[in-house]
């Protein structure tokens, strides 16, 4: 059975998702884990011909930091490898330019305001 925090992370990568879609951008995989890691979704910016992996993080109150202060350098590297382990698993995606964002969700789920950062971090 799922946790209550598991439910909760569901819902706001669920959000983040239709957020991004929105945008333009177009679901490739959700959920991607590997030994190393998990990357929340992956999601192709057709626009730019780049290969976007998202990191979403979600927080009720901002007390001690926003959602997207929580993505330290260690989640960082750890994103990072398991991007590099799907692009050896898919050579599909050779030709794009790969870019890491993050979505921060805060404050209530029903209304979130919703912060999303394009090319957080270098990989």
């Amino acid at each position: 059975m799922f946790s209550i925090k598991r439910q909760v992370g569901n819902q706001a990568e669920d959000i983040a998702l239709k957020y991004l879609i929105q945008q333009g951008l177009t679901l490739i995989e959700q959920n991607y884990l590997t030994k190393v890691g998990e990357i929340d979704i992956i999601m192709l910016d057709k626009a730019e011909q780049v290969l976007v992996f998202v990191e979403v993080r979600y927080r009720k109150n901002t007390r001690f930091g926003s959602a997207t202060d929580t993505v330290t350098s260690s989640k960082q590297a750890k994103i990072i490898r398991s991007a590099q382990r799907y692009l050896q698993q898919h050579d599909e995606f050779d030709e794009y330019i790969c870019r890491f964002d993050v979505v921060g969700l805060e404050s209530d789920l029903k209304y979130p305001k919703i912060n999303w950062i394009k090319d957080a971090f270098e990989g």
